[in-house]
């Protein structure tokens, strides 16, 4: 098997198991350097290639300058290859699975507090469509905790006003259904009354939720966009991603008492690991939570 037709038959795999495009080029590009890398050691076979050799090319990317995080997700993909070697019986076992990732350094997400929240959601006025449109858009975001591509892949039959319920598909085409607070409902039925028809065009059948100034599905990168620009209004502070609203809707949700589990099925998230991110939070909280709660603080 030579690296072309490896790597090909993964990417079938992925397609098949509903991964992002995305989530695809990123394991293009990964594993696209990490054959030229062997086959310029002298292993045209995916095969050849031994736990030595992915742990020298590890060491290597770090010798580069590569970041930790860097080097763990090259290889995550690498490993993620073999994985799939192993389970067409290509080879016996995975080599890669003799070798650690390097510890990536652990900070905390990027979150607003609930006035800082309250703050950007309000400040964005509702004089014209695409002000309307934000107001809903990231209104939803907060209340269902959305990632970005969740946000644009939203389609109009995704809301169910009668139900309170939004329905998403997340990674890997999971689907879950999420409850709507009543400011997003709100923001999202005016939207949909005054600023959709504005923006779509003519008799145009796009099913996406959100339009575009075109009367097209949004981008992520039109989401990061428009969030700047509220940001920078809101002067709340520099590094706010739609990701920080997601991390928000979580910690508010624990600080307001919610169980983890709850959490982690509202993020969509596989494993409560990744759910747990959202325990560490800093000393001064954890001080005056301590404080509120423990009956000899």
């Amino acid at each position: 098997m030579t690296w072309d037709e490896a790597l090909a038959a993964y990417e079938r795999e992925l397609r098949a198991r509903g991964a992002a495009e995305r989530t695809r080029r990123a394991y293009r590009s990964d594993l696209g350097q990490f054959a030229e890398w062997a086959t310029g050691r002298g292993m045209s076979d995916p095969e050849d290639v031994t736990h030595r050799d992915v742990r020298l090319f590890a060491a290597r990317l770090s010798e580069s300058g590569a970041a930790a995080a860097t080097v763990a997700r090259k290889l995550a993909s690498v490993r993620g290859l073999y994985d799939h070697l192993v389970r067409i019986e290509r080879l016996p076992q995975n080599p890669a699975d003799l070798v650690s990732s390097p510890k990536r350094s652990s900070k905390l997400p990027k979150v607003l507090a609930p006035e800082q929240m309250a703050e950007l959601l309000d400040r964005i006025p509702a004089h014209t469509p695409l002000e309307v449109r934000d107001r809903a858009m990231f209104e939803l975001a907060y209340s269902c905790g959305l990632r970005c591509e969740e946000i644009t892949g939203l389609d109009l039959e995704s809301v169910d006003f009668e139900s309170e319920q939004l329905r998403v598909r997340g990674k890997g085409g999971k689907e879950r259904v999420l409850p709507i607070g009543e400011p997003a409902q709100q923001a999202l039925q005016r939207y949909l009354e005054t600023a959709r028809p504005a923006l779509q065009v003519g008799t145009s059948a796009e099913p996406a939720l959100l339009l575009s100034r075109r009367g097209r599905r949004l981008s992520s990168s039109d989401v990061r966009r428009r969030l700047r620009r509220w940001v920078r209004e809101a002067a709340i502070g520099a590094g706010i991603s739609p990701h920080s609203l997601r991390h928000s809707f979580a910690t508010h949700l624990l600080e307001g008492g919610a169980d983890l589990r709850s959490i982690q099925e509202l993020l969509g998230h596989a494993s409560i690991s990744t759910t747990q991110i959202y325990t560490r939070v800093d000393p001064t909280r954890l001080r005056r939570q301590y404080s509120e709660a423990h009956p000899r603080s």
